[in-house]
């Protein structure tokens, strides 16, 4: 048996942010907090959410910092803890979103964040949710997942419950087209990854598979046009969604090693999530292809219908070309050296990486110690 978990109700359209009143008079929510942070708060984006809500008593949390580690999250559960809240409207990227969904399990219960890192599913949905994204790229809007920061263990590690699902997905290209061109780059190209690793996880399944393929197709087509220009909101919007058919193929299969080697990246060396992906992205799906090269031939034939008629190894390796000619059109960095990643840092990186195992036992192909330390010594 396979299974299909959604936000209950996803709004996609400028303009569909006004739907948010009519989504909180449903929920007869009478005390609403908005989660957002510094940056949309002083973007103005948020204030087209606060404009909607003039007739709502709201209290607003935009203290949130970017890749937050799970002292950051019991900080602000604390914050919530004190404070009356019938709904968490979260306005805001793949960090925002991720603390609004932990702090949505973790209002009035009897558990922490500290015991969800060792069980996870103990978490019961508190206070329901609603989802704004800023970003085109986290699919968080989406998932059961929340990524948090160990900064004890200089890694990042991965919080799953169906219970963190959102409740609604307001996905409003409106809030991106300001959004600058790097953000843009790097979060549309972790949703690229969410795709291409999702269709090629050994957990993928007929429903994961229908969404990867359909996001995969909006975004490689839209992602460039998307990033070069800040106007053209057929992009954006094809973006946006795209994006959030990444986040459902997660929930319905599984992101693999460009993930799994990406989170000791952030958790030391504080490299933005999108950006370490996008690093290790094409390096970790070369070593992959030969494992999965029906899977990326098959995405081959749905995004370029003009390579039918090669063979599977081809159009396998045309997938990976394009990935690559995505990342440079959007001019991500390549490799680690900006971020003073050092040859002495191999060994922690492969040591942890390799521990990875919620996300590693999904890539079809079992890496080695020896591959894994390839792969990082490919982009320094």
């Amino acid at each position: 048996m396979i299974s299909l978990k959604l936000p209950v109700c996803t709004h996609l359209g400028e303009g569909s942010v006004k739907v948010v009143p009519e989504i909180i008079r449903r929920e007869n929510a009478k005390k609403v907090v908005v989660f957002t942070d510094q940056g949309v708060r002083q973007s103005g984006v948020c204030d087209v959410l606060l404009r909607e809500l003039a007739d709502i008593s709201y209290a607003v949390l935009d203290d949130i910092p970017r890749e937050p580690s799970y002292l950051d999250v019991e900080k602000i559960a604390g914050q919530l803890e004190a404070m009356a809240c019938d709904l968490i409207v979260a306005i805001g990227g793949g960090s925002v979103m991720d603390t609004a969904k932990l702090c949505s399990i973790l209002k009035g219960a009897p558990y922490t964040i500290r015991d969800l890192l060792q069980d996870p599913a103990q978490g019961r949905k508190q206070v329901k949710t609603v989802f704004l994204p800023t970003t085109c790229g986290t699919g968080s809007e989406a998932t059961c997942n929340a990524i948090v920061a160990i900064p004890e263990e200089s890694v990042k590690k991965g919080i799953v419950n169906d219970a963190m699902i959102p409740d609604y997905a307001v996905l409003d290209p409106l809030t991106i087209r300001r959004l600058p061109k790097s953000i843009v780059a790097a979060t549309g190209v972790d949703a690229l990854a969410h795709v291409v690793e999702c269709y090629t996880s050994l957990k993928a399944t007929d429903f994961s598979n229908m969404f990867a393929v359909t996001g995969a197709k909006l975004i490689f087509k839209n992602l460039v046009r998307a990033y070069e220009d800040p106007d053209d909101m057929e992009a954006k919007t094809a973006m946006m969604l795209g994006a959030f058919y990444g986040g459902v193929a997660i929930t319905a299969s599984g992101t693999t090693a460009v993930h799994a080697l990406s989170y000791p990246l952030g958790g030391k060396f504080h490299i933005a999530h999108g950006v370490s992906n996008a690093i290790l992205f094409a390096p970790v799906m070369r070593c992959n292809r030969p494992a999965c090269e029906k899977e990326l031939a098959q995405l081959c034939d749905a995004v370029y219908p003009e390579c039918h008629g090669q063979s599977a190894e081809e159009r396998s390796l045309r997938i990976i070309t394009a990935i690559e000619d995505v990342i440079r059109r959007t001019d991500i960095p390549t490799d680690l050296k900006p971020y003073g990643v050092q040859p002495s840092d191999i060994e922690f990186l492969v040591t942890s990486g390799s521990q990875q195992r919620r996300l590693l036992d999904n890539n079809r192909k079992e890496l080695t110690l020896e591959e894994i330390r390839a792969i990082y010594q490919s982009v320094l």
